[in-house]
């Protein structure tokens, strides 16, 4: 899978950490190994422009999702078909400055919550939403799954833990 980051946030971020998460995510959905995703961290004056304009609301937020090709997990029951074209996934969007404020309201990090966003994106790309109450209980329950096991999944292979 190519995943490709780029932070112009000014904000010091443990890109590699979103890195190995993205990659993890895409790998748990099941999306084809060659897919493409895009993942763009910004200030809180660029979120906002990009706010504004795509979701026509003012300020700035977490984070936003771009999709590009539709794609959507993968079952389990079937093999991920090697002859199948890659896709680009689409971007996601996060501003560190909105997700320090948010992450000092839960109790956490600023890098547990960007990571908590990263999925959040990533499954908007994949087509799940929260507008619904139902829908939002499954994304969530899905997004806390996918964050909890790459946490230990880390934790098992002796990677370093969360960044304070």
């Amino acid at each position: 899978m190519t995943v490709e980051i780029a932070n112009e946030s000014g904000v010091d971020v443990d890109e590699l950490r979103l890195l190995d998460l993205a990659r993890y995510v895409l790998d748990r959905m099941r999306i084809h190994p060659l897919a493409e995703l895009s993942i763009l961290l910004v200030d809180e004056g660029e979120m906002a422009v990009l706010h504004e304009r795509w979701m026509d609301e003012p300020g700035p937020t977490d984070v936003l999702s771009f999709p590009m090709d539709e794609l959507r997990p993968g079952r389990l029951d079937v093999e991920i078909d090697p002859d199948a074209e890659p896709a680009v996934l689409g971007d996601v969007v996060l501003c560190p400055a909105v997700a320090k404020q948010q992450a000092r309201h839960a109790g956490h990090s600023t890098q547990d919550e960007l990571e908590l966003l990263t999925v959040h994106g990533i499954l908007h790309l994949l087509g799940y939403d929260h507008a619904e109450e139902d829908a939002e209980r499954e994304m969530f329950a899905l997004q806390s799954e996918l964050l909890t096991a790459w946490r230990a999944d880390r934790r098992i292979a002796g990677r370093p833990g969360r960044k304070r």
